[in-house]
């Protein structure tokens, strides 16, 4: 701070009349007989003292600050700095990936998000994806998304579930698209929660083109795609040094007990 001119030192010893005129003193000097005089013409002079080495002794004490998505925080927690410096960096932390929520509620601007997020670990899922789904008016979610996520949402967020259920319950893709549709022009900001990747067999791209159509923009937040990272849980790569260079998804799906793939060569899915 000396060096930025941001404060001047004076590089000397502390004399008994240094603190006149002041009003806030911070004593943290290596000497406690430094400290002790510098603390005691504090307090004839009735000036607000900081001790840096007996939090007792102090009249003032200076909160662990932070700064974190547009958010001051300032903690204090008795005499006890380091656990003020802790707490500090853990609401930073908290609300730089999401995991606090603290939506805006001036000045917030709607937004539409499909969110990818992943294999279904809610660890798993970006920061970006847990940032925006804290700020989420209305959550469409589906079996394939991290849902244990959606049991941290704020009681007054709609959360709507698509399902998609094979062969059981689900929304239909054209109910899910008017449901975006419908949210986002209402002024609410919606997030799409999709499994894996939304562009990965999340029918991600149906979803921006149709909202597109309205004329309504959209945030596209990708996913770790469970083609990847499953191998990766079982500790198989899908690349490795040495090995062939490429991997194939395919979208075919067929009843086993009914038909089987063609042999004789792909075929589009079904």
């Amino acid at each position: 701070m000396a060096e930025t001119g941001e404060i001047t030192w004076i590089k000397r010893r502390y004399e008994d009349g240094d603190l006149a005129g002041a009003w806030y003193v911070l004593v943290a000097t290596t000497d406690p007989a430094t400290n002790e005089a510098a603390s005691a013409e504090a307090e004839r002079n009735r000036i607000w003292c900081v001790r840096s080495d007996d939090a007792e002794a102090a009249t003032a004490w200076t909160p662990a600050t932070g700064r974190g998505d547009g958010v001051t925080v300032a903690v204090l927690t008795g005499h006890d700095p380091r656990r003020s410096a802790a707490v500090r960096d853990a609401i930073v932390e908290g609300l730089r990936d999401g995991s606090i929520a603290a939506p805006q509620h001036r000045a917030r601007t709607p937004f539409v998000a499909l969110v990818g997020g992943g294999p279904g670990d809610p660890d798993l899922i970006t920061v970006r994806g847990r940032r925006l789904l804290a700020e989420a008016d209305v959550v469409i979610a589906d079996r394939l998304g991290p849902r244990d996520l959606l049991d941290e949402l704020p009681p007054h967020v709609e959360v709507i579930d698509a399902a998609k259920i094979p062969y059981g319950r689900f929304m239909a893709q054209e109910a899910i698209n008017n449901a975006l549709i419908e949210h986002a022009k209402a002024g609410r900001s919606v997030v799409r929660l999709k499994g894996g990747d939304p562009f990965v067999f999340g029918r991600g791209m149906e979803e921006a083109q149709a909202l597109a159509a309205e004329g309504i923009a959209c945030t596209v937040v990708p996913g770790i795609s469970s083609s990847i990272s499953v191998p990766g849980a079982a500790g198989i790569p899908v690349t490795h040094r040495g090995w062939p260079t490429s991997s194939r998804w395919s979208a075919d799906t067929w009843p086993p007990t009914t038909r089987a793939p063609s042999s004789t060569g792909p075929r589009s899915p079904s």
